[in-house]
């Protein structure tokens, strides 16, 4: 790796990092909190989460959009045009939030169905309803993030997110155990302090942005310029394939944990605890990957291709180290993550194993999202949605299913894995998705390049 190159990466890189371990953290501390009550209010939240996650990484992929079309402008002096791209990017957040809560109130009367136990299924259906109150804010709050970010301005959110943390501790207390005359809902409560402390965390990084000197010339919080279509289709046409591409990722692991509830509840808790920790370590290389977004967008805005390439390829490096880091924690400390979480012997032992199987896909896992993250720098985004689409609904979710429950064809037969055989499915996706778009890079880059040599000859 180039030193010089990797602090520069880094330095963008290392605030995000904590701030989204600190915003995800908030997941961890509803599992633990959750799991401390019982093993059905941490299945509860499990099922509940796996909608609630599937759409607010599908509404983050889709207005992401808005970071590389900034960078670039930031990178090519056009600053002029940034409050009314933001402004229209805001308008896009709260429809996308409007539909999200309305789907979320179609999903519920399904959870009876699932094959869950009647008190979990509840549980689950309201920590739904109660945590979907936050989505306006949430979906607002992504915009003015991937604003902040291309401005290279990472700090802020950091420190909002780790107010908000510490806010939900004890939130999370009042609400599910009952204290200062409120209810014990359990994990239910779990909802409603994650949708208030995803308002204050909005709310706070707007406040910062109006008061803070560096985004006087380029903030959304002035005259609304009204409904300009050319810009709305440009968000929508760069940001849709970004949306679809989380969507199919998340929804995979998501719609594993309600499979598998026929398994039990042992198999759906330790699913939750595996894909809590791993989306916790996840959120290092995701902060990697939004940070060469920004330079890369800013390169490619400024037309330097050469740099915008090297600043991916140091990338690259930097991310299979990252991988090598977080796989061997997982695999070397599986149990002693395990016992974060749960005390129960049953989810204990599963949960090890699939930490293991999660420390394996780091590798793969983290040089497909810096890989993205690079492609967004240079507004690449409908292939990296189709190379996703293929590996996980047609390679890893169908193959997976074969190694959870088992399949047998005349002489021919595999043993059925339990919710291990998912997690190996998804490996070998993973792996398909990282060579793929490294690929791509490496020939997206050098197109751009030889482009630019022949227009400026």
């Amino acid at each position: 790796m180039r030193l010089k190159d990797t602090r520069a990466t880094w330095h963008l890189a290392w605030p995000i990092a904590v701030g989204q371990i600190a915003t995800t953290g908030t997941a961890f501390v509803d599992a633990v909190m959750a799991g401390h009550v019982s093993a059905g209010d941490l299945a509860a939240v499990s099922v509940g989460s796996s909608i609630w996650v599937t759409l607010i990484v599908t509404i983050m992929g889709y207005l992401l959009a808005t970071s590389p079309l900034v960078a670039q402008k930031v990178g090519a002096n056009e600053t002029r045009s940034i409050p009314a791209l933001i402004q229209q990017a805001l308008a896009q957040a709260l429809i996308l939030a409007v539909a999200a809560w309305v789907i979320t109130r179609l999903i519920t009367p399904i959870f009876p169905h699932l094959g869950l136990e009647p008190e979990i299924a509840h549980k689950a259906g309201e920590f739904l309803k109660a945590i979907t109150w936050g989505l306006p804010a949430f979906a607002c709050y992504r915009v003015l993030y991937s604003y902040s970010a291309a401005l290279n301005q990472t700090k802020p959110m950091m420190v909002i997110s780790i107010c908000c943390l510490l806010l939900n501790i004890p939130t999370n207390w009042i609400l599910i155990y009952g204290h200062f005359g409120f209810a014990a809902l359990g994990g239910v409560g779990c909802g409603w302090a994650t949708a208030f402390c995803v308002w204050v965390n909005c709310i706070l990084l707007a406040l910062w942005i109006v008061n803070t000197k560096r985004y006087r010339d380029t903030h959304p919080f002035r005259t609304w310029q009204g409904w300009q279509s050319i810009v709305q289709k440009q968000l929508f046409k760069l940001g849709l394939p970004i949306g679809i591409m989380f969507l199919v990722e998340v929804s995979a692991f998501s719609l594993i944990a309600l499979i598998i509830a026929k398994l039990g509840t042992a198999s759906v808790a330790a699913h939750q605890i595996a894909l809590n920790f791993s989306s916790l370590t996840f959120m290092v290389p995701m902060a990697v990957g939004t940070a060469l977004t920004v330079r890369v967008g800013h390169a490619a805005g400024a037309k330097d291709y050469v740099l915008a390439r090297a600043i991916g390829q140091n990338g690259s490096r930097l991310g299979l180290f990252i991988a090598v880091v977080s796989g061997g924690l997982m695999i070397f400390a599986s149990n002693w993550i395990a016992h974060w979480y749960t005390q129960d012997s049953d989810v204990l032992v599963l949960a090890g194993q699939l930490i293991v199987l999660a420390g394996i896909f780091q590798f793969s896992d983290i040089t497909q999202v810096v890989s993205a993250g690079i492609l967004r720098g240079y507004k690449v985004t409908r292939a990296p949605m189709i190379i996703h689409m293929t590996a996980f609904w047609i390679i890893g979710m169908p193959l997976g299913y074969v190694l959870t429950f088992g399949f047998k064809f005349s002489d021919f037969s595999i043993d059925p894995m339990g919710v291990r055989g998912y997690w190996i499915g998804l490996i070998i996706a993973l792996t398909f998705t990282a060579l793929s778009l490294q690929l791509l890079f490496r020939r997206a880059s050098q197109r751009y390049i030889l482009r630019h040599h022949e227009t400026t000859r």
